[in-house]
């Protein structure tokens, strides 16, 4: 009969693979992602109506003037000349938005998670040699 350490030995083996051979990979393609991903910076805009229709304008971070039309579930309840906080892509300007964005990398999660997993394999593969 074989002891603890003959059952943990192939899965701490095989965990340590499953971890690692997908892991680092996506940890390093996540990494990439986040890196090439352009920044975000807020601004005061200004309410502005046009034909009926409700706007924002703005001077972004090169001094170039900026507007854009908006939904009318978004322009509702906003009244011509008020101020805004708003959230503009720096490489993209026309992407825009009244709340900061939230940028979720679940590649880079999954990663870290299936890394973290490996290296916790790994240790516990050398721990248990050591017993």
């Amino acid at each position: 009969m074989g002891g603890i350490a003959d059952v943990l030995g192939p899965i701490l083996e095989m965990m340590t693979w499953v971890g690692f051979l997908p892991g680092v990979p996506l940890l390093v393609w996540g990494l990439i992602i986040e890196r090439r991903r352009c920044a975000w910076t807020k601004t005061t805009g200004e309410v502005y109506t046009a034909g009926g229709f409700t706007g924002f304008r703005w001077t972004d971070q090169e001094n170039v003037p900026r507007q854009t039309l908006v939904d009318s579930d978004v322009g509702r309840g906003l009244v011509a000349g008020t101020k805004v906080e708003l959230h503009y892509d720096l490489c993209h300007p026309s992407r825009w938005g009244l709340k900061p964005p939230k940028h979720d990398n679940i590649i880079l999660i999954l990663g870290w998670i299936l890394t973290g997993v490996g290296i916790v394999s790994t240790v516990g593969g050398f721990v248990l040699l050591l017993f």
